[in-house]
């Protein structure tokens, strides 16, 4: 087909931010314009285009992989109805990772077996394949990786690698109790996401219970506070199972909602 000058302008242009992408110089789009014909540079672009697609899901894999996810989990066929989600929060939110780009929090209370792990693994996995890093640890895991690391004077390190990360999962919360020292190497790993990362809790223990698990009342007070000032609660079996303070966050988004209105 014949290209006109512009079409051959356009072509240039995406070689050239395509060439960027991958790190690649000016030299590229200078080689293009001066010594290659438009169906050689239409097909440069299409294997640059096809480096860089191979790249990001390269990267995607990789992201699953180092987030140490249980097992594998999508939203597939999941079923929300027996979730009460909050006012301000729906599907789509959850779905589309967004509460991740707002730093807010998900505290996913319910019974044992009730589908709460398996939605923060879909969740954990969709931000992966959006490019975000992720962890994901059950409280007992990190808690014990934590000791040690500390034991082996490696404990900044880890600590760094928990700072970077985008989502933060901690699955079985309040299942195992944890001793004063734990407690206060869970508060820091919560005192540094604040306001930095999400977090994603799964518990089955009503906000109340927390301090006989974590052993200090007051910095249990303190982990609370810091959850839900910039959170979501999802109840599970909800009408069951209502959480005081759950229910008073809630009762705080809809007055929120009501003044912006």
């Amino acid at each position: 087909h014949t290209m006109t000058p512009k079409m051959k302008a356009t072509l240039d242009e995406e070689v050239g931010q395509t060439a960027r992408k991958l790190f690649l110089t000016n030299r590229v789009v200078e080689i293009c314009r001066d010594e290659a014909t438009p169906k050689q540079e239409e097909f440069l672009l299409h294997v640059l285009q096809e480096e860089i697609m191979n790249r990001d899901k390269n990267r995607r894999q990789r992201l699953v992989k180092r987030a140490g996810f249980p097992t594998y989990k999508t939203f597939s066929g999941y079923n929300y109805e027996h979730i009460q989600l909050p006012p301000g929060l729906n599907q789509k939110d959850l779905e589309s990772c967004r509460f991740i780009q707002e730093h807010k929090n998900l505290i996913l209370f319910g019974p044992v077996g009730t589908g709460k792990t398996h939605l923060a693994i879909a969740i954990g996995v969709k931000a992966c394949n959006m490019g975000l890093q992720t962890k994901f640890y059950s409280v007992t895991e990190l808690v014990l990786k934590l000791a040690e690391a500390r034991k082996q004077g490696t404990l900044e390190k880890l600590v760094n690698t928990l700072q970077k990360q985008d989502l933060l999962i901690l699955d079985e919360w309040g299942y195992v109790p944890v001793d004063r020292d734990g407690a206060q190497l869970l508060f820091r790993i919560i005192s540094d996401s604040y306001e930095r990362k999400s977090l994603i809790l799964t518990t089955n223990l009503q906000f109340s219970e927390w301090g006989s698990v974590f052993t200090d009342e007051q910095m249990t007070a303190a982990m609370v506070d810091r959850l839900v000032h910039h959170g979501h609660m999802l109840i599970f079996n909800g009408r069951s199972y209502r959480m005081e303070h759950a229910l008073m966050r809630q009762d705080a988004e809809v007055e929120m909602a009501s003044d912006a209105c």
